[in-house]
């Protein structure tokens, strides 16, 4: 039962760390388009509980940022800290790519987990992280007037599915908490930035016309 307990407050670090990285990375990206501080905050939280959001429509579950404030909170303390740290956050690069790759790699674990303790076969798990993780771009990106990072051959969503894999095969030879977590994680996060880096990125399907 005390397994159970830390497993699940463990996994709520998880996602609180994955909420402010992911609401960092909305916010300022939203600054960079000249936003205002409450459309700021929208594509931030946007941005944070966006794939959760389907992720839990899709269990058939109220939606996990509906039952408590933290997420809100947590997104307007990122509003905060990007208002306070703008010229470096706004202005360098890289500072996008560093928080999008943290979020994404912290929610692919969430995502995989709620699925799993919602009963679901494995499969499903790593469907449900890869939606959790990549979908609250997509909402962003949308919002911003930008192509998803989804859509523009970069290695994203695939990243996730190779992050839920590691977990699967974790789960396969009873690996437990914390390694469980943290090692998907890092998988993502390591296949986004590598694959950022070496400029890898999938085959466009292009018309024969």
């Amino acid at each position: 039962m005390l397994s159970m307990l830390q497993h699940i407050e463990f996994l709520n670090i998880l996602d609180y760390i994955g909420t402010f990285a992911f609401a960092i990375s909305g916010v300022r990206l939203a600054a960079r388009k000249n936003f205002d501080l409450f459309g700021a905050f929208v594509v931030g939280f946007v941005t944070a509980v966006g794939g959760g959001t389907l992720r839990d429509l899709l269990l058939d579950v109220k939606p996990f940022w509906m039952m408590q404030p933290s997420y809100a909170l947590i997104t307007f303390l990122a509003l905060i800290v990007v208002i306070i740290f703008k010229r470096w956050i706004v202005r360098l690069e890289y500072t996008f790519f560093i928080f999008d790759a943290i979020g994404l790699g912290l929610f692919t674990v969430v995502g995989v987990e709620k699925s799993l303790m919602a009963g679901n076969p494995m499969w499903v798990n790593v469907i449900m992280g890869c939606i959790t993780g990549a979908a609250g771009g997509i909402f962003r990106d949308v919002l911003i007037n930008e192509v998803p990072l989804i859509f523009r051959k970069d290695i994203y969503a695939l990243a996730c599915a190779g992050g839920g894999m590691v977990y699967w095969l974790l789960l396969l030879a009873r690996i437990g908490s914390p390694l469980l977590q943290i090692f998907p994680a890092i998988t993502v996060i390591v296949i986004r930035v590598l694959a950022v880096h070496f400029n890898v990125c999938l085959p466009s399907l292009k018309s024969d016309q």
